[in-house]
């Protein structure tokens, strides 16, 4: 059978890319293959959980306009489809002087993003939102939320094979190529031809995309992030979400407290480089994918400016005092024998050749192939705008 779509990745941008293509041109001939034995087996299942209100990105972006439409598109899909989720808002906080500009910065942006309702918290404020927090100011986000969103794909996976959609498992992209006005999709589970390709395959991205699109300018750096548990006696202490004023030079919001949708407070999560671009442990090593890191340029240009916060990461990653002095800026209360090991998960992070760490959604768009190749957070919240997106362009390429 030749496929009008076929989309390449079970995470949750894949999923809602297939899901928007079926609901905008329901006898679409669809197919969306994953490496794996389940869907939403990385940086989706691994995250957090939060649904994020769009405060933190430059108004007029993709993460920005993305955030806020695929928020309210989220809350509306959940309703409908019955998956739990609670908007129980959180507080940023600055704990130093240095922090207050940032802080009115993100404050300007929420804004400017459209959002309603944020307040900015002096000191003495700050303990009605979160009794043990410690700060000098804040800013309370009603808009943030906590859901699962491995349960948010699974229901996305739903409506596809519903409304005709096929989906297979432990099926390995290992090659693309041209035939005719056709690409072939090469796999383990043997050739199969469409007439759009869309590529989700999120940590692998880049290198489905050079299939493809031959020398692409960025490459997938891999940043792990690991979590702790807040042990049940102490998971008084955090009401909801605490995060911090996150340093502007970095994608990343620095390490915080997240209330879970299935019980419990997490802690985390870091950024430390990954020496494999699945290596969601300390002693995972693919030499290859890391010699491909470190000879990278733009990757060697960021290393060089930035070595001291890389090192205090990975002083924090082996160093549980370390990790728990990050946390106790938020929260004096909390101990080290407090925290009880957690997950991990791993950031597929584009970094260009001059040493950008893209701070915004990427999107190359060729003849036959959509290749996303830039979807961090918030792509879980922006996953149904991002999906909008990405499905006019392959019905564009199909009409």
């Amino acid at each position: 059978m030749k496929y009008g779509v076929i989309v390449i990745g079970g995470g949750i941008v894949g999923l809602a890319t297939a899901y928007n293509i079926l609901q905008k041109r329901p006898k679409t001939r669809l197919l969306l293959i994953e490496k794996e034995l389940s869907l939403a087996a990385h940086q989706t299942g691994n995250n957090s959980g939060v649904i994020h209100s769009g405060i933190y990105y430059r108004p007029g972006s993709l993460k920005a306009l993305n955030c806020i439409g695929g928020y309210r598109k989220l809350i509306d899909f959940c309703d409908r489809e019955g998956v739990p989720y609670e908007l129980c808002g959180k507080i940023i906080v600055a704990t130093r002087e240095e922090h207050l500009v940032n802080l009115d910065m993100l404050y300007e942006r929420g804004v400017k993003n459209g959002l309603a309702g944020l307040k900015r918290l002096k000191k003495e404020e700050l303990h009605d939102y979160e009794p043990h927090v410690r700060g000098i100011a804040g800013i309370h986000v009603p808009q943030t939320g906590i859901i699962d969103y491995k349960l948010v794909s699974a229901k996305y996976a739903e409506n596809i094979t519903r409304n005709g959609g096929e989906v297979k498992l432990g099926c390995k992209v290992i090659g693309i190529r041209s035939s005719n006005d056709s690409l072939v999709v090469e796999s383990t589970m043997g050739d199969f031809e469409t007439s759009v390709m869309v590529n989700c395959a999120g940590l692998y991205s880049d290198k489905v995309a050079r299939y493809t699109s031959g020398t692409i300018d960025v490459k997938i750096v891999p940043f792990r992030g690991e979590y702790y548990k807040i042990a049940p006696e102490k998971q008084h202490l955090v009401r909801n979400l605490i995060y911090p004023v996150p340093d502007p030079n970095f994608p990343f919001l620095g390490v915080h407290f997240t209330r879970m949708i299935g019980g419990g407070i997490e802690a985390g999560p870091n950024a430390v480089l990954a020496f494999a671009r699945e290596g969601y442990r300390k002693t995972q090593i693919r030499p290859s994918e890391l010699i491909e890191t470190l000879a990278w340029p733009g990757f060697r240009k960021v290393a060089s400016k930035y070595w001291r916060t890389g090192l205090g990461e990975m002083y924090r990653s082996f160093s549980k005092a370390a990790f728990t002095r990050a946390l106790q800026e938020l929260v004096p209360e909390i101990r080290e024998k407090d925290l009880v090991p957690g997950g991990s998960g791993v950031r597929a992070q584009a970094c260009d050749r001059n040493g950008g760490l893209l701070d915004d959604f990427l999107i190359l768009d060729n003849r036959n192939a959509i290749n996303v190749c830039n979807a961090p957070s918030p792509a879980a919240t922006s996953s149904l705008a991002i999906g909008d997106t990405v499905s006019e362009l392959a019905i564009k390429k199909l009409n």
